[in-house]
This record gives structure tokens, sequence and C-alpha cells, in this order.
């Protein structure tokens, strides 16, 4: 019986790596592969391995401390939402694009994401990893998997895989003066911000375009998973902000808002019009900004207390002063009762509440598709 489970176990090993796209895990669920770019929302330590400022990494306490029980890059006290959708998908954590580099396995996908990257080359360039050079990346992880599986099983892994997407959100924020990251408003120096919003929308289309038709699409990749922007103007940082410059009666920062959600709809309906006109092209368009407002507004039914303060900082709403760096900083007693973690992200109890309602498909935020389906 020993040997017989033995030359099974042999039998099995041999299928998968002559065939990776059949091969089933232990519950019989076909396995499937995660892609993911974009910027510290889906950030797994990528910048940890560049040379930048510090307010674009997270690889010092109390970063990590709820999970990790160490600090691994993550702009959260946890995991992030790609961390979460790949145990719902029962894959295994998807390792950084430079963990890969150093012999970690990519059989199950590469996160490419960098805090601070935007949908233009130069959101912050030349101190985060942009959505251009993940591309590139993504690249070099696609030549490894060609010459791993052949041509005929790279392009069936490809095709099998979901492509995770979070980007847009900084080429916003460094529009607005933060004290510990200078705003940029020589982006505006040519445009006006309806010419701004339409140089973000069309950098992202035109980088998806070209990554669906150029590459994706073209070797067979069907699946997209898109989260869109967050209520940047309700951040700690921005409430704080507000608060210093209108007084305890002000709220969010509406101008801030009131440009996302334009991003958003035209986001929204470009995904639309990409499934009309490519042939199998499958989406699932996450509405965080929505979901998020909805803790903002009624945090108790989802289990938190505070959904205005950020659990780590110090000044209004704990919204300035980068958590673990001052020396100044406050750290709240029990962070699950947090919606926010820092400044400008979410906790890991959030994170997890905005994956499970992804993976479902909550009508309210998920346009076409849930996660679940799409990985499927």
């Amino acid at each position: 019986m020993g040997n017989l489970g033995f030359h099974l176990c042999i039998l099995i090993s041999l299928a998968c790596f002559n065939f990776p796209i059949n091969c089933f895990d232990i519950q019989n669920k076909v396995t499937t592969t995660l892609f993911v770019f974009g910027d510290s929302m889906f950030d797994p330590g990528n910048n940890n391995y560049i040379i930048n400022p510090s307010a674009y990494k997270a690889n010092f306490e109390p970063y990590g401390k709820s999970y990790f029980k160490h600090p691994t890059g993550r702009f959260s006290d946890g995991r992030l939402v790609p961390d979460f959708i790949a145990e719902f998908a029962n894959l295994p954590m998807i390792p950084s694009f430079y963990q890969t580099l150093h012999n970690h396995s990519i059989n199950h996908g590469v996160n490419f994401a960098s805090a601070g990257a935007g949908c233009l080359d130069e959101t912050y360039s030349e101190k985060v990893i942009s959505l251009n050079t993940q591309l590139g990346n993504f690249k070099i992880i696609r030549k490894k998997l060609k010459a791993q599986l052949g041509k005929k099983g790279s392009k069936a892994l490809l095709s099998n895989a979901v492509y995770l997407f979070s980007i847009g959100n900084n080429d916003y924020l460094r529009l607005y003066d933060i004290p510990d990251i200078p705003s940029d408003m020589s982006c505006l120096a040519y445009a006006t911000e309806h010419e701004y919003m339409n140089m973000v929308m069309d950098s992202f289309v035109t980088v998806m375009m070209f990554f669906s038709n150029q590459e994706i699409y073209k070797l067979g990749g069907r699946k997209f998973g898109i989260q869109d922007l967050l209520p940047l103007g309700c951040l700690p940082r921005f409430r704080g902000l507000a608060f210093l410059k209108e007084g305890p009666h002000s709220d969010c920062l509406d101008e801030l808002n009131s440009i996302v959600k334009k991003h958003n709809l035209a986001l929204s309906r470009k995904f639309k019009q990409l499934k009309k006109k490519l042939r199998g092209f499958e989406y699932s368009f996450f509405n965080i900004f929505d979901a998020l407002n909805e803790l903002f507004e009624d945090p108790s039914t989802y289990g938190f207390k505070e959904a205005k303060a950020a659990c780590c900082g110090f000044g209004p709403y704990r919204g300035f002063g980068s958590c673990g760096v001052a020396e100044a900083y406050e750290l709240c007693k029990n962070v699950k009762e947090h919606v926010i973690f820092d400044s400008y992200h979410p906790t890991e109890k959030a994170f997890h509440h905005f994956a499970r309602v992804w993976w479902q498909g909550n009508s309210n935020v998920v346009e076409s598709q849930s996660l679940k389906s799409l990985l499927a």
C-alpha cells in the first residue's frame, strides 16, 4: 500500500510537470495563477529592494505586527487584498517580483506592485517602480515561464491567469500639499485638472490596451481584476488637512474626492467598452471607493469602532507623520477596531473585508462578475 501511494505521487508529479494548468489541488480545484500590479494597496514589499525615501517603504515596525509579527514592506498591520484573494483561491501567498529573483517559485504568480507608483511614469519617478517598469518585469517572468514550461505550457498558464490591478491613487495624491511627501504641482503647469485626469486615464488605458493586445491578450490572457481609486479625500491625511484649514466642523476634502469620482466613472465605462470590443475579455471591477465609504459611514455594522482616525500616526485623525518613523507617532491599543491603519492605508481587517466582498461579488460594489468566478 505504501509503495502504491509512493508511485501514485510520482505519477501525479510527472503529470503536473508536463501539464501544469491541468493539475488539481487537494480540494480538486484547478489551480490558477495571479499576476499583481499597482501601488501600495497591493505592494508586498517590492520597494524594500530599491533605494528610495522611507516614505515609500514600510519595512519597519509597527507595520506587519498583527499577522507576520515583523515588517514585510506591506503598508498595513498585516495582509493585503491580494494575499487574501490567493488564500480564497487555495493558492500560496504570491511572492514579490524581487523574491522570485532569489529562487522563489513563480508557478502560482508574481506580485509586481510598488508603493507610490501611478499610471504616469513621472509620478514619484526614480523613487518607485513605475507601472511600465512593472510590465517590463512581467516580461522577465514570462521568459522564465516559457523556458520552464515551453511555448504551449506558458501560453496555457498565461491564458488561465488572472491579472489584478490597483493603480492611479498616487497620480492624484501628488497634486496636493503633503508635509512629508512634497507635492508636484508642475504636472498642472501644462494641463487643467480635467486635462490631467484625462492624462491619467489615457495612460492607464493605453498601458492596459497595449498590455492586452500586444502581450497578455495576444498570448491568450482574458481575465482582469481592477480595483478603482480610494475616496482619497476621506483618508486621515486629508481629514487632518481639512481640520487644520477649516476647523473641527470639516470632514473630507471634497475637491480631491470629486476628481477621483470622475476617474472611477471613466474607468468603469472603459472596461465595459473593452468587454464589448475584445473577444473573450473578462473582468471583475471592484468599486473600493464605495466599499470604503460604507465603512466610514457605518463602521459598527462591519465590526469596527473607529473609521475616521488612523491607528498609527499623530495629529488630527492621526493623519500626520510616517507611522513608525516619527518619534512622536501614536499607536492605537486595538488595531482591529480601526478601519485605517496609517495616514492612507486600511488595516488588515479592512483589507480582509474588501477581499471577501470582491471575491463574493457584492452587486453594490463589484461589476461584471466576482473574482471567485473569474478564478474558477
